[in-house]
């Protein structure tokens, strides 16, 4: 940043306005300590995030500076959160670094050290460019507008995740799209047949054992909560936003027919208590009186895709923390 000398500014503002939801930018992303770099060593530098969230205490963004800075890195960008009257703090800094001076491993010690004086309770950092990309199984069923979406996103490069295998309880012959494109690109599908007493939720955690999260792309199956329990990660799903007035089937009927003026998509995290997890990203549209049942259904799925491509991207980019026990801090 040209932060160690802003940064300043907001040290301590926990105890003059405790309610702190600040950002700020360098203005030179390449001024001091790195300015005075060779052109081909700026070409070196590498992008790192790092996300903290911890109990409030003074001197917090100013540790978090000197950290990066102290290596040579800069930091282009941060986000600080502190809700009113909670004695809490959240982060999230997006650096640039030089690998040579500062060594992977070396960042993971430091941020290591930082979260310990603050009793941090996630301190996280990820350089995208070294390491691993997210590996995701995605479940679906019938519907294959989200589905189809989040594989070309992943074939585009818009989602930075590595799609280990796609698991549906819905069987799809071998012509289709979907499944000629996963045979493309070798990526397995899984057909698991459920039904109300066996939704196979033992052989899905086989299958994604080594994943880091798991995608619910219109899966139209509930998981127990011994199952999100035995996989222990995240599990983001999707679905339309007319929840809950119109439920059941064909709920895009129930709306349209009810004359709503209003549609929208929430993806949130899975828990126990269905369709009521932690949210991470919600949008709306408006329909009008012009729209027929086939438009209207197609700006609800084209929500749904957005919403759902959205979020997966925010979390990959760690931009998503748990804030009180169902909300979220989106960064």
């Amino acid at each position: 940043m040209a932060m160690v000398r802003r940064v300043s500014q907001v040290v301590g503002l926990a105890k003059r306005n405790r309610n702190r939801n600040i950002s700020f930018k360098s203005l030179d992303p390449l001024s001091s300590p790195l300015s005075s770099s060779s052109s081909s060593s700026c070409s070196s530098l590498t992008h790192g995030i790092h996300v903290f969230h911890c109990p409030d205490a003074v001197g917090i963004v100013a540790k978090l500076s000197d950290c990066i800075a102290s290596r040579g890195g800069n930091i282009l960008a941060a986000d600080v959160f502190v809700p009113e009257n909670k004695q809490v703090f959240y982060s999230r800094s997006n650096f640039v670094f030089d690998p040579v001076k500062w060594p992977r491993v070396q960042m993971e010690k430091d941020f290591i050290k930082l979260s310990h004086a603050f009793d941090a309770t996630r301190s996280v950092v990820r350089v995208p460019a070294l390491d691993p990309k997210y590996k995701i199984a995605v479940l679906a069923s019938k519907q294959d507008h989200c589905l189809v979406d989040l594989l070309h996103g992943w074939q585009d490069g818009r989602l930075p995740v590595d799609i280990t295998c796609v698991i549906s309880n819905h069987h799809r012959d071998s012509n289709t799209h979907v499944i000629r494109f996963l045979e493309r690109h070798d990526i397995p599908y899984h057909y698991l047949s459920t039904t109300k007493e066996n939704k196979r939720e033992g052989e899905i955690l086989e299958l994604v054992q080594n994943t880091d999260f798991l995608v619910l792309a219109r899966y139209m199956q509930i998981l127990s909560g011994n199952f999100l329990r035995s996989y222990g990660n995240d599990v983001i799903n999707i679905h339309h936003g007319l929840l809950p007035s119109f439920k059941g089937s064909h709920p895009s009927k129930q709306a349209f027919d009810a004359g709503v003026k209003l549609i929208g998509a929430t993806s949130h995290f899975v828990t126990e208590e269905l369709d009521s997890g932690p949210i991470i990203e919600q949008m709306v549209e408006r329909v009008s009186h012009r729209d027929n049942l086939q438009s209207f259904v197609q700006k609800s799925e084209n929500l749904e895709k957005q919403c759902l491509s959205k979020a997966i991207r925010s979390y990959c980019e760690l931009r998503v923390l748990p804030y009180e026990e169902k909300k979220t801090v989106v960064f």
